[in-house]
């Protein structure tokens, strides 16, 4: 099993803004990440990829994997890393055989469409994924203390449609076939891909991760009703099992949610720190939907990047401003972390990255004034 790194290996935390954040804790400015920021858009991201050969051989290389974390740090002042990775190494761990073609999306060389596939399924022995731990290891050593270290697993929900679906999917189709066909064998694949996310989080936890993050990206392809049963139940069952703490330090847990702003009530009663929100959801409503028990993550439209600096200013201050106030002061209330409501395209200029990151920074400044 994974050998828990100790405490002492690590340098102390200099910028802790997003912790405080996520535990809703005031802080003197909104803390900004981005999803896929250790990526495709960084031209020194596609130089190490290039020497990787290929996105496992980038993913399971130590050594590389800390580099591209780190890109990003390096590049922008931003207040967390997130563990470069990917949300599928957990069924590639159960013996499905993951594969990545230059150009086009994941690929499994065994989809789980049967009786007899669903019946082979079990937790993976975590050991099958010590490429991972050991590389946050390395990453929380290289940051030496600079800004905390995310790791995060795709929701049981979204492994489960690349396991059944085999690759990527447009509709959907043979995932929710079994689902509305058999959803015992759904809720078989579910149950044992909630157990195998719950500890794998846990020993990514174990390695240095400071915070970890539940991708649900395909939650909003769900009929309401669906939503609940097959995805929100099971990634429940992963926080429900989550380390709240490691070495005398709280870690916040984030869900995210593409296309869940329709379940937000509902996923607010979840027993995690953050939730996390795509572009679609007007930030003002989920703070009072939500109330002040989460803090909440997101979600300027990527594609603002495109935009000029100027505007890429005017849309960040739109959502600091949707969001309002954060808390002031002592104890806890609602606070923000900023952050895109999806991935970072690819082909995003990074100096308009550079002009989001300080134009969040600076407003936030003003709103607390």
């Amino acid at each position: 099993m994974n050998t828990p790194a100790h405490p002492s290996a690590f340098a102390p935390l200099q910028n802790d803004t997003f912790l405080r954040a996520c535990l809703r804790q005031a802080t003197d400015y909104t803390p900004i990440w981005m999803m896929r920021q250790a990526g495709r858009f960084l031209p020194e991201y596609r130089a190490t990829r290039a020497k990787a050969g290929s996105f496992m051989g980038l993913a399971t290389n130590t050594d590389y994997a800390t580099e591209v974390t780190l890109q990003p740090v390096e590049r922008f002042p931003i207040d967390a890393a997130i563990l470069f990775s990917d949300i599928l190494t957990v069924p590639d761990a159960m013996g499905l055989g993951l594969s990545f073609a230059l150009g086009e999306g994941p690929k499994f060389a065994h989809a789980v469409r049967d009786e007899a596939a669903v019946a082979k399924l079990a937790v993976p022995d975590m050991d099958k994924l010590r490429y991972v731990f050991d590389a946050v290891t390395s990453i929380r050593k290289a940051l030496n203390g600079r800004v905390p270290l995310i790791g995060f697993s795709g929701s049981p929900w979204t492994l489960a449609c690349y396991m059944v679906e085999g690759a990527g999917s447009d509709d959907y189709r043979m995932v929710k076939t079994m689902l509305y066909s058999r959803p015992d064998l759904m809720h078989r694949i579910l149950a044992i891909n909630a157990d195998a996310v719950a500890q794998y989080l846990n020993a990514q936890i174990e390695a240095g991760a400071q915070a970890v993050m539940i991708f649900d990206s395909w939650g909003g392809v769900l009929a309401d009703g669906a939503f609940q049963q097959f995805s929100l139940a099971y990634t429940a069952r992963v926080l429900a099992q989550l380390k709240k703490e490691h070495a005398g330090a709280r870690i916040p847990s984030i869900v995210f949610t593409k296309g869940g702003g329709l379940w937000l009530e509902e996923m607010g009663q979840l027993d995690c720190n953050v939730l996390g929100l795509d572009w679609t959801v007007n930030l003002a409503k989920a703070r009072a939907l939500v109330g002040n028990s989460k803090a909440l993550q997101g979600n300027l439209d990527p594609n603002v990047l495109f935009a000029s600096p100027a505007q890429i200013e005017v849309e960040a201050a739109k959502v600091l401003d949707s969001f309002g106030t954060p808390h002031r002061g002592a104890g806890t209330g609602a606070t923000h972390i900023f952050n895109l409501g999806h991935g970072i395209s690819q082909h995003t200029p990074p100096d308009h990255v550079a002009s989001l990151v300080q134009a969040v920074h600076e407003h936030s400044r003003k709103l607390r004034a």
